[in-house]
């Protein structure tokens, strides 16, 4: 479903307006434009109610905007049916939110699994994948426990590696540490974007945190519905 792009995502003029009570309107996003390069990582802050969470599903597809035009991987929404839509996140998007909607009656490698099980693929085609990506975040020794066993951190280290099963392009992060502690925040924090940057995908992800958003390579800043683009540079990382 992905095209060639040297683009993972783009915004045009993007506006996404909500009716109110009393017919009125309100603007969650108003003319927004942006263009996220490949592998790029990039971190939006802005206080509750700025239009973040919207942000992330119109960057999702999971909703459309208003006006303007989203593009995604190289598939501009407006094209899309709901259908082909539903398939380019399946196949090119992947998801973290700050709740970590994992199945408790699976396992962790059910869980991590799910995705691959939805689209009707052969274990033998996604097992070796979830092996890897498991012993990657350091659970391969515990795959077959449940999910209620793990400590939050551990619940979304299972959801980062759920995200990332199907290799997708452009991942997408909601407050990924918004229930985790600033230790725990901090080692998925950079876990996060390790494997991001060693799959070679775009990261794009909400962080109420200044610190964490300067992890990432560019820092924007949304307020009121308006994005700011010019990079609030991050601190230099020191190794």
């Amino acid at each position: 479903m992905t095209t060639r792009t040297e683009t993972a995502l783009s915004f045009a003029d993007v506006s996404k307006i909500y009716e109110t009570f009393g017919s009125g309107q309100r603007y969650a996003l108003h003319g927004v434009s942006f263009a996220a390069p490949v592998g790029r990582r990039i971190a939006i802050v802005g206080r509750s109610g700025s239009g973040k969470s919207t942000l992330l599903h119109l960057a999702a597809g999971i909703d459309v905007p208003t006006h303007g035009a989203v593009t995604i991987l190289g598939q501009p929404l407006e094209s899309l049916s709901e259908q082909a839509r539903t398939l380019l996140r399946r196949d090119g998007v992947g998801l973290i939110f700050q709740f970590f909607y994992l199945l408790p009656h699976l396992s962790i490698r059910d869980n991590v699994a799910l995705p691959a099980l939805i689209a009707g693929e052969k274990p033998a085609a996604f097992e070796p994948r979830v092996t890897q990506l498991l012993a990657r975040v350091g659970l391969g020794d515990r795959a077959n426990d449940r999910v209620q066993k793990l400590s939050g951190g551990e619940m979304q280290r299972v959801a980062i590696c759920r995200a990332l099963l199907r290799r997708p392009k452009l991942l997408l992060a909601d407050e990924p540490t918004g229930n985790l502690d600033d230790e725990n925040g901090r080692l998925v924090m950079e876990l996060m974007l390790s494997l991001v940057e060693e799959e070679g995908s775009t990261l794009i992800y909400v962080t109420h945190s200044r610190d964490f958003a300067g992890l990432a390579d560019e820092i924007w800043q949304l307020q009121n519905g308006e994005l700011d683009t010019r990079n609030t540079s991050p601190p230099a990382r020191h190794e």
